[in-house]
């Protein structure tokens, strides 16, 4: 679940993809990039760690150009090494820079296919060098049919058999030199992406352009969001400015719960729908749930304690809703990551107790009533209901504002085998007996959807989103997913060697 932006049409691109970066650095905390485009070629600064250890003051002024890509990287293929940091560059036809966040369920056998048929020699294990050989094979057939040079039509032309072949998710940005920014959406729309623009004097049309992630990677730079890619959408910004758009292959919404739930920033809208809001309704939902199951459970929490961060704004709004005092006694170091987004099991158990301190004086002897934003492996929540206990807490409730993980997610979230879900083949009792609770209570899956579309008050859209790994209901072929869960296992066994 990486962090990708592009921008075309301002004179400080690379300094304004570092920016955004930084916002969107919650997506992905593994290695971060930029690459620019100016006349004089392509420049590229990337490595592993964070952002703000990336880059600097001086290497940025390197980046030259009116152009830029930028990746912040959450693994889920390849074994960290930095060759599989993102951008991507390839030098023909034209040049070619890409990012990419999703993931490509099929990438091994594409891969292959490449190797046997097209004679192309893959330099990394990064499924985003397959989209970038399937592209640059598009653009040369396409260049070969057309007239010289390049236009839309052309990288229309060469992205249909891209959409034939490919199976998974993927929100791609992607520099071609001398002729613009292209970005492009899976067919289901499973990944955000979100464009932007603003006054610039630099192209003739007097705009610049950004595509990102989320809303907040334009908001920092001053853009005012256009709108959404569509699912199956490609949109096409040449150097004079002008916006070509057309939807190659949209087959039905399905846009990843978890995005609302989880990974997005609070302050982002997330396919026009406000993640804040979201996650409002998640707590206001779970709340109404919770007074039958408290009341045929005899449950009386003393107070409601949120898991920082994300379940933060629907631990208040479920505060309200129960009039339950809201108190926030696991104090987060914010230096640690995102325990979730970290590739092993041994990291997670060791970051957690760097990151949340409990306060004992104000839990000793009550009933807590905690709230997460999900329950995924479990062991952060295992983890965190002892901590409280250990800190005096009478009895421990825990709450989700996700209904239980019980499928491998093959979409670009971080868990293909279902084996190491928490939930996988256990009903509540036997997870509230896993984890130590006194009770373990998870929001309904149509809470979940009506928390999601009720977020936009002037929205009449009836949609589902991609919610597979609650229902293993995926919206396209996963059959290579096994063999992606196996090389998964393989390539965390290799990090954690060399860690």
């Amino acid at each position: 679940m990486c962090g990708v932006i592009g921008l075309i049409g301002t004179q400080n691109a690379a300094h304004e993809a570092f920016l955004s970066l930084v916002t969107l650095q919650h997506r992905g905390q593994d290695a971060a990039g930029i690459m620019s485009y100016s006349p004089a070629g392509f420049h590229q600064v990337k490595n592993l760690g964070l952002v703000e250890s990336v880059f600097t003051k001086d290497n940025i002024q390197h980046l030259k150009g009116e152009m830029a890509v930028g990746h912040n990287r959450y693994s889920t293929v390849g074994t960290g090494d930095i060759s599989d940091v993102q951008p991507l560059v390839m030098n023909y036809p034209f040049g070619i820079g890409m990012v990419h966040n999703g993931n490509i369920v099929n990438h091994g056998s594409l891969g292959e296919q490449l190797r046997s048929q097209s004679r192309r020699h893959l330099l990394t294990q990064s499924d985003t060098e397959v989209l970038l050989n399937l592209f640059a094979e598009g653009l040369t057939s396409s260049s070969s049919v057309h007239k010289p040079g390049l236009d839309f039509e052309q990288i229309c032309y060469a992205l249909q058999p891209l959409y034939s072949a490919v199976n998974g998710s993927f929100s791609v940005v992607t520099l071609i030199a001398g002729h613009g920014l292209v970005a492009f959406r899976d067919s289901n729309g499973l990944r955000p992406l979100v464009w932007g623009k603003k006054k610039s004097d630099v192209l003739p049309s007097g705009e610049a352009h950004m595509v990102a992630s989320e809303s907040v990677a334009l908001n920092i730079n001053g853009y005012e969001v256009v709108r959404s890619l569509k699912p199956g959408e490609v949109l096409f910004i040449d150097l004079e400015g002008n916006v070509h758009s057309r939807v190659i292959r949209a087959k039905e919404k399905r846009h990843c719960m978890f995005e609302w739930v989880y990974f997005a920033s609070p302050e982002s809208d997330i396919d026009d729908k406000p993640v804040y809001r979201t996650r409002f309704n998640l707590g206001k939902s779970l709340a109404l749930q919770l007074k039958g199951e408290f009341k045929d459970r005899n449950i009386k929490p003393d107070m409601v304690v949120p898991v920082p961060e994300s379940s933060r704004i629907a631990a208040i709004a479920l505060s309200e809703e129960l009039e339950i005092p809201y108190r926030e006694l696991l104090i987060k170091n914010r230096y640690i990551k995102r325990t979730f987004i970290l590739d092993t099991q041994d990291k997670r158990r060791r970051a957690v107790k760097l990151k949340l301190s409990p306060v004992p004086s104000e839990l000793a002897g009550k009933k807590v009533l905690l709230i997460d934003d999900s329950i995924v492996r479990g062991t952060t929540s295992k983890k965190i209901i002892e901590l409280v206990r250990e800190a005096g807490a009478k009895e421990v409730y825990f709450v989700s504002t996700c209904p239980p993980v019980r499928h491998p997610c093959f979409y670009g979230v971080d868990f293909p085998d279902r084996k190491e879900l928490v939930a996988n083949e256990k009903n509540e009792k036997e997870i509230e007996s896993h984890l130590g609770a006194d009770a373990v209570i998870h929001q309904k899956p149509q809470g979940l959807v009506q928390s999601i579309l009720n977020s936009q008050e002037s929205s009449e859209e009836n949609w589902t989103p991609c919610m597979a790994c609650l229902d293993g209901k995926y919206p396209s072929d996963v059959s290579e997913g096994q063999g992606f869960s196996e090389k998964r296992k393989k390539d965390r066994k290799v990090q954690q060697s060399e860690g």
